[in-house]
């Protein structure tokens, strides 16, 4: 009699950067676990990012809101989801309310690290040592393992799908040309202004590219579009700057940042997907940490601040200074990003 393959229901992060780097753990689980079917239950926004993921097998979309209890939708979804018949579910998320659909599905194997109030819910609990595995990637991937097993020291890095031919109509579309470098600006950061280099340097920056004749695209959320339209205006108000923010879907964007020649950005989602892109990269870390979440690919730079107060891991800048990221120059910027294209036209 031929086994049915293992069937795993991934409860996945509320983050753009989560998501993109939680293609560590299924690209994990299919180099240790051979035919195993993944499932991945998400917000609707994440469905383009896990359609670039071939590892998916389907993502399960809820129309929940993030921080949202809505035990009567959650208990529909996971009532719903018995019919799958899954071996295993993975939290991602250490919150009560993400074990509560694996535990209405009726899930036999429920695992997740110890996180708030999940005894009961969790059947296969395990206790983080984050000295032991102090990257995210590391704390996704452990879980799709047996908690005595160690992990391997080198594992998988995301690597996204890109839809080329939608990524050329959209260049088309907003009038980018095909024969020019593209540099990439990604200035927005969801989590909070502290992480968030200040948008007149990013001017500055945009404007040294153009002057070599370079195109510079702004990418962003409609949440950003203040802040690109400052940036657009330090750059000298160039024809060949492009204002991007709120005008393209996440499918989009995705595409789009393939085109990218070199994309320096913040510690943000955007930042993770350019990563996933193999796309020369440089971050710029001041209240967070790459001990954490840095870039994944081999490609990349980062720039660190060094003052005593960082990284904060705050939101807003708690002594209102911001220095994090004022005190980091343009000039450290430019000498990263010219060293990391050196490489590549050496490559």
């Amino acid at each position: 009699m031929n086994q049915l393959p293992e069937k795993i229901l991934v409860i996945g992060p509320s983050w753009v950067g989560d998501m993109v780097m939680s293609q560590v753990l299924y690209r994990f689980l299919q180099e240790t676990r051979p035919g195993v079917v993944i499932d991945v239950a998400a917000p609707v926004w994440s469905e383009p990012i896990l359609e670039r993921m071939p590892e998916v097998n389907q993502a399960i979309t809820k129309a929940i809101g993030h921080g949202e209890l809505a035990l009567g939708r959650r208990w529909k979804l996971g009532r719903g989801l018995r019919a799958e018949h899954y071996d295993q579910a993975i939290m991602l998320p250490n919150s009560f309310k993400s074990a509560l659909v694996p535990w209405f599905a009726g899930i036999p194997r429920r695992t997740g690290w110890r996180g708030e109030m999940r005894y009961g819910l969790l059947n296969d609990m395990r206790v983080l040592r984050e000295q032991d595995l102090p990257l995210m990637v590391q704390q996704f991937a452990a879980l799709g393992q047996d908690a005595s097993a160690v992990l391997p020291e080198v594992l998988p890095t995301p690597r996204l799908v890109v839809d080329e031919i939608q990524a050329r109509e959209c260049r088309d579309k907003f009038g980018i040309a095909a024969d020019m470098p593209i540099l990439a600006l990604c200035p927005g950061a969801e989590f909070g202004s502290a992480k968030r280099w200040p948008a007149e340097y990013y001017g500055q920056l945009a404007k040294q590219f153009l002057d070599r004749g370079w195109q510079v695209a702004l990418f962003g959320s409609i949440n950003d579009q203040g802040v690109t339209a400052q940036i657009a205006a330090a750059s000298g108000a160039s024809a060949r700057c492009f204002d991007l923010a709120g005008r393209t879907q996440l499918a989009e964007a995705v595409d789009m940042l393939s085109l990218a020649t070199a994309v320096v950005s913040n510690d943000s989602g955007l930042m993770h997907i350019a990563a996933a892109l193999s796309r020369p990269l440089v971050v710029i870390y001041g209240a967070t940490s790459p001990g954490f979440t840095p870039p994944l690919n081999d490609n990349s730079s980062v720039v660190v601040s060094a003052i005593n107060c960082a990284p904060c891991f705050q939101r807003e800048c708690p002594l209102g200074h911001h220095k994090c990221m004022r005190d980091t120059p343009v000039g450290e910027l430019t000498d990263k990003l010219d060293a990391l294209l050196a490489v590549t036209s050496e490559a």
